[in-house]
């Protein structure tokens, strides 16, 4: 069975749903690293938000998501393109000791100083055209919380987020209040439009991380929203891509500097670099590495045919 997006509306107010489950995805990602419980489940979660917010944006490009921690793990990365391909990663200190329940201000905010970034890439930037991110401090003690805060403070949008991974799936609920038109609050003239989402909130808040993890998308909706009428959108197929290219890690390569690379090469005889995302391994010898810095070379002293006088 294909990894699942499915989008919903309800149709008495202006509040959109989404449920995603993913099996086939998550064992792609955690197959590239052997993480430790506490750190799979951490990532799951983020997997599953990743792809929720990202089936709302309206461009063509990627969503990354990163939390910068100060305990065992300081880094954890998921990144989510339009098309529903993801992949993820996390960094742990050398001497990290996790244990299974372990949680999240443990793992990256131990001594406060833990960081949530969002980042907006569009995938055809126009000149000049620099990436949106946003940076806030760790603000709740799980992923779901952390976001809905984000949600709230940066898009002025109530988010709210239900989230659980094991190690055979990730999956989420995502609920999100829109504003209706012309900007008016629905707190003032839409009684109606508040009560909506409210009742959503209060049945989708008696859905335990158990029967998340155990139950699939049509069952969840039933079980939940029976007494709603909701209409639902063409399911999506979230699916695990790695867009690492030689090519990507030749111009990473160019941007240390010739210096630099011909004193690793000196030391190590060549330069091998591995996909943190994919595990793929990209390795260059010292006539790869000369052919990096040449062709930048020859670029250099080419004159333009509209240069030339005749």
């Amino acid at each position: 069975m294909k990894d699942t997006l499915q989008k919903f509306m309800f149709e008495n107010g202006p509040v959109r749903g989404e449920l995603v489950e993913m099996s086939e995805t998550w064992r792609q990602v955690q197959s590239r690293q052997d993480y430790p419980l506490a750190v799979r489940i951490l990532l799951g979660e983020m997997l599953s938000a990743a792809a929720l917010l990202s089936a709302n944006l309206k461009f063509n490009g990627a969503i990354v998501m990163q939390i910068h921690g100060d305990g065992p793990v300081r880094l954890l990365v998921v990144e989510c393109d339009a098309d529903l391909r993801l992949r993820a990663t996390a960094k742990l200190t050398p001497d990290a000791i996790i244990a299974d329940d372990d949680d999240l201000a443990q793992l990256v905010h131990a001594h406060g100083n833990g960081r949530f970034v969002i980042t907006l890439d569009p995938k055809d930037k126009l000149p000049g055209q620099q990436p949106y991110q946003g940076i806030v401090p760790l603000d709740g003690n799980s992923i779901a919380t952390v976001i809905e805060n984000y949600m709230l403070r940066s898009e002025q949008l109530d988010t709210k987020l239900w989230l659980a991974a094991d190690p055979q799936v990730a999956r989420g609920l995502l609920l999100q209040k829109l504003p209706v038109e012309g900007g008016t609050d629905m707190a003032s003239g839409h009684a109606n439009d508040l009560e909506t989402w409210n009742r959503s909130v209060v049945l989708a808040s008696t859905l335990k991380n158990a029967e998340l993890l155990s139950t699939d998308i049509r069952t969840l909706m039933h079980r939940l929203f029976w007494e709603e009428t909701i209409r639902i959108f063409e399911p999506k197929h979230p699916s695990f891509h790695c867009s690492c290219t030689r090519e990507k890690v030749g111009n990473m390569l160019k941007m240390l500097g010739q210096p630099e690379i011909e004193s690793m090469l000196e030391e190590l005889g060549n330069v091998s670099v591995n996909c943190d995302f994919c595990g793929q391994q990209y390795g260059f010898d010292k006539v790869d590495c000369t052919q990096l810095f040449s062709a930048d070379s020859l670029a250099e002293m080419l004159i333009p045919a509209s240069d030339i006088k005749h």
